[in-house]
């Protein structure tokens, strides 16, 4: 097979691919200027047309996660794990260890990522960190990315010197996240490459890209540097829509120089924050616990502020995508959505209101959804949301209601693995556990038709964005899924990875 990053051939044969969703038999699928030109069995391929034996293993349509922060998550592969750490004081002892064996540069900051300290037994402060990390400066970022944790020195260097705690959330979280992040612009290219090809080796086809700040002209240079192994649909916060709208952008427009592989996202805006930091905004109070007393979470808008921003970015052709994880953050975006009269998503919906479950349908929202953050919360929803957890990631009563789903995973808060993310939403289970409200579990033809942009089989005259898997993802088991061995995939009849000869 023609090897990755060189152009298309002018028509590729897959001869003997069993199509998911067909009836199980070998078939040839006919690849031609980047589309499905046919199906059928024992097409003969045309002069110069590259053969391409599957031997029965399984195509279907290339896979998308529907919510990443690539820089993010390109920037986590590369951080200290704290993933694993059941404390506070684990947490720092990692921290410890990495600055005994591998301490950054002098004067540079350790940067950490992924903890969670809702569960934990001790609280996350800079008097636990100082111990170890002395005078080098130590950034933790939680796992959902709405909460830092830092140690004195980084307090300092950080502009808050003084913070009686060191935890730091939210708007504060993202300021110190977005200065630790700024890296050299080759040196992230180079790492967002790696992670792009890391995606295409799981049948990725393209990601909705959410970085919070301002990508299009990153990727434009990227693209032009030879990163073409995915498709982004790179969106805009409220900070730079302007500069969308002034350059005429719609959501669904190419983007100029990326030869349609860039295509202009959605808006996105962020109403309330997380469930792990007790900042989702909800109808009911969050127990007392940590310290805190009782509290609802955070709404970072009123009901008027979003439906002034909708209405905005709608008029301007661009589809609003609302972060509302509470129920009362998921009410206020439906309220606006029908106040406007627009189209367009809610990102998370992970509490969801009874009564807001047909307004999802009625309003055509898209619900865009991570199911493996279930996964990772279940724990500390039945504490945080004790007594409605029977509606909190609610898949299958969304589906039910006709809402269309999308899944992603939220990277790095979840990892960019489609297959992953489908194995969550149709077990509701990992590591061996219980499932974790069974009730909410989907199908596995609805999971992957909501992993690939809709689409639920390779048709003809469909775009050669495609995947070969070494099992049928309709069929398999948990376990299988998250592991799924993929042996080709497509982009446009490109392949951008492969271990066929």
């Amino acid at each position: 097979m023609t090897p990755p990053g060189t152009e298309e051939a002018r028509s590729l044969l897959l001869r003997g691919a069993r199509l998911v969703g067909g009836d199980g038999s070998p078939t040839d699928v006919l690849v031609e200027s980047g589309e499905v030109s046919s199906i059928a069995r024992g097409i003969t391929p045309g002069r110069g047309a590259e053969v391409v034996e599957l031997d029965g293993r399984w195509l279907a349509p290339g896979l998308w996660d529907s919510h990443v922060h690539m820089d993010q998550w390109a920037l986590a592969r590369r951080r200290l794990d704290l993933s694993g750490a059941a404390s506070a004081a684990q947490a720092a002892s990692l921290v410890g260890e990495r600055l005994r064996v591998d301490p950054p540069a002098a004067g540079e900051t350790l940067v950490g990522y992924g903890f969670q300290d809702a569960l934990w037994p001790d609280a996350p402060t800079r008097g636990v960190l100082d111990p170890v990390s002395g005078d080098v400066p130590v950034v933790l970022v939680s796992n959902d990315l709405h909460a830092a944790w830092l140690d004195s020195a980084a307090l300092a260097r950080y502009g808050h010197a003084g913070h009686e705690t060191g935890l730091l959330r939210e708007q504060a979280a993202f300021d110190v996240s977005v200065r630790v992040s700024a890296v050299d612009d080759d040196l992230l290219d180079g790492w967002v490459a790696d992670a792009a090809a890391a995606a295409a080796s799981r049948g990725v086809v393209g990601v909705v890209d959410l970085e919070m700040s301002y990508s299009l002209d990153r990727w434009v240079r990227r693209v032009e540097g030879g990163a073409r192994s995915l498709r982004i649909a790179a969106g805009v916060y409220p900070a730079d829509l302007h500069r969308v709208v002034d350059r005429g952008l719609r959501t669904g427009d190419p983007i100029e120089g990326t030869d349609g592989l860039v295509t202009m996202g959605p808006f996105k805006i962020i109403t309330d924050g997380s469930l792990n930091t007790r900042t989702a905004w909800c109808h009911d109070p969050y127990p007392a616990v940590g310290g805190e007393p009782a509290h609802r979470g955070v709404a970072a808008y009123t009901t008027h502020e979003l439906v002034d921003w909708l209405r905005r970015a709608s008029s301007a052709g661009l589809v609003p995508a609302v972060h509302a994880i509470g129920d009362a953050a998921n009410a206020m975006a439906l309220d606006a959505f029908e106040q406007v009269g627009c189209g367009g998503g809610i990102e998370h919906a992970q509490l969801v209101d009874a009564a807001d479950v047909e307004r999802f349908s009625r309003l055509g929202v898209v619900a865009s959804m991570q199911p493996e953050h279930a996964m990772d919360d279940r724990d500390v929803a039945d504490l945080l949301w004790a007594g409605r957890t029977d509606r909190a990631f609610a898949l299958e009563t969304l589906l039910a209601a006709g809402v269309a789903l999308r899944l992603g995973s939220d990277a790095p808060v979840a990892p960019l693995d489609p297959w992953v993310t489908m194995a969550a939403a149709v077990s509701r289970s990992r590591d061996g556990r219980e499932p974790w409200h069974p009730e909410q579990r989907i199908v596995a033809s609805a999971a992957l038709a909501a992993s690939t942009g809709g689409r639920s089989a390779v048709t003809t005259g469909s775009v050669a964005d495609l995947v070969v898997a070494e099992a049928d993802p309709l069929s398999v088991d948990d376990e299988t899924m998250r592991s799924m061995p993929v042996s080709a995939t497509l982009l446009g009849g490109r392949l951008t990875h492969g271990t066929l000869d």
